[in-house]
């Protein structure tokens, strides 16, 4: 819940920003009473994945956007795994490898 509440105010519309998403999805783990309950009082409407039912419930259709990051991340040997001891130079890294990946994207 603490990662809920903070959130960001959500841009759109004129007027005094959103403070909350209209909807969250979350895996498996979180399939239980009490966080739906938290996440329904927040006025957010849950799409959690159910335990016990067999894959495919259907949000694996959505491409979640921090997957699809460590993924395009992964294409670079040395972010797979972190050699670097030092923080500033692993950050470069990352840094680095987000700028070519937003040049590929836009020269395609």
């Amino acid at each position: 819940m603490a990662l809920i509440d903070a959130i960001p105010s959500v841009r759109g519309k004129r007027g005094r920003p959103r403070r909350r998403p209209d909807s969250l999805y979350a895996e498996r783990a979180y399939d239980f009473d009490i966080y739906r309950d938290q996440v329904h009082d927040k006025g957010i409407t849950p799409h959690f994945a159910r335990r016990g039912v067999e894959h495919g419930s259907g949000l694996g259709v959505h491409r979640w956007v921090v997957e699809q990051t460590v993924a395009l991340l992964h294409w670079f040997r040395r972010l797979r795994i972190r050699w670097e001891i030092r923080d500033d130079i692993h950050e470069a890294f990352m840094s680095l490898a987000c700028s070519i990946i937003c040049y590929r994207r836009l020269i395609k």
